[in-house]
């Protein structure tokens, strides 16, 4: 998808462009001026969120982490959001993951028309960022269900709703670090002295909803561990109390054997000649088997 906005005034324009039409993308930049190495980073996928300035042309362009608002093996992920401001033109370079932010940044734009290109670029961060929340407070409400689930129940099938809930925290939490860390950088860059107070304003949004989300998927992330090493616990606890079960009723089941195999020797023996033999041995390992299960209790307790 390729489509075209005009904003403030007509000073200004607004590009997007779908990392999947390869060939589409490489021509625009050719057109613009813009350098092969920024091409690279629009294509790649596992990008991470940074900042980079051809100062030469005057190029600044930023690598964002989106949601991905579909579930891959059942967890959550990030994708990477490509932003270039270039000759009063800002190009988003979206995939078909990250595609729902063209729709949410044209609905600011009609509502805000007026808006500079920095206040566009930055606003359109801040939407991003906005994104994630919904996300952390729906996995917050599944973390509770799958609790409950495992309060009633410890199976397997639950301990890996959990694993998959923590894998894709894990992945939130490190996309709004770096994606803070962006910011952070954007403020100490030399091109934030030609920015007006206004779009510095909107930039400390950013910011700070950039921290907040960190604050946030950071919370999660040492809940969701707290609760896994708590079921780790009982779990291991359940094991320690299953072998010591097995453990006594083995060495339970050793005292009629001895008595058996001693009675059953090829050699003479006590009560050898006696009708009710048999009786007295079986009497004999119920009170030895009695005696130890009484020591033993006695022991664990």
């Amino acid at each position: 998808m390729y489509t075209k906005e005009v904003f403030n005034q007509k000073m200004n324009r607004w590009i997007n462009i779908d990392a999947e039409n390869e060939a589409e993308l490489k021509n625009l930049y050719r057109d613009f001026g813009i350098d092969r190495e920024f091409v690279d980073y629009s294509l790649d996928r596992n990008e991470r969120a940074h900042l980079d300035y051809d100062q030469a042309t005057d190029v600044l362009l930023l690598i964002f982490n989106a949601p991905n608002r579909r579930k891959i093996d059942n967890h959550y992920e990030t994708v990477p959001v490509t932003f270039i401001l270039v000759d009063r033109t800002l190009i988003t370079v979206t995939t078909q993951q990250s595609n729902y932010l063209y729709f949410e940044i044209k609905n600011y734009l009609e509502k805000n028309p007026e808006s500079t290109l920095f206040e566009l670029l930055f606003s359109s961060l801040f939407i991003v960022s906005d994104q994630y929340f919904p996300f952390v407070e729906g996995m917050d409400r599944e973390r509770k269900r799958i609790s409950n689930l495992l309060k009633e129940k410890t199976t397997k099938q639950n301990l890996l709703l959990l694993s998959d809930l923590e894998t894709g925290i894990v992945y939130f939490v490190t996309a709004s670090r770096q994606n803070v860390l962006l910011v952070q950088q954007v403020k100490s860059h030399g091109i934030y002295r030609r920015l007006s107070d206004q779009e510095k304003e909107r930039l400390d949004d950013v910011l700070i909803e950039a921290q907040q989300l960190v604050e946030m998927t950071q919370l999660s992330s040492q809940i969701l561990q707290q609760l896994s090493g708590t079921y780790n616990n009982i779990l291991n606890n359940n094991l320690n109390d299953t072998m010591r079960v097995l453990t006594v009723l083995s060495v339970l089941l050793t005292v009629p054997t001895i008595v058996s195999g001693f009675f059953g020797m090829n050699m003479p023996l006590p009560l050898e000649h006696s009708a009710i033999g048999w009786v007295i041995t079986i009497i004999v390992s119920l009170f030895l088997w009695l005696g130890l299960s009484y020591i033993l209790r006695k022991l664990m307790k």
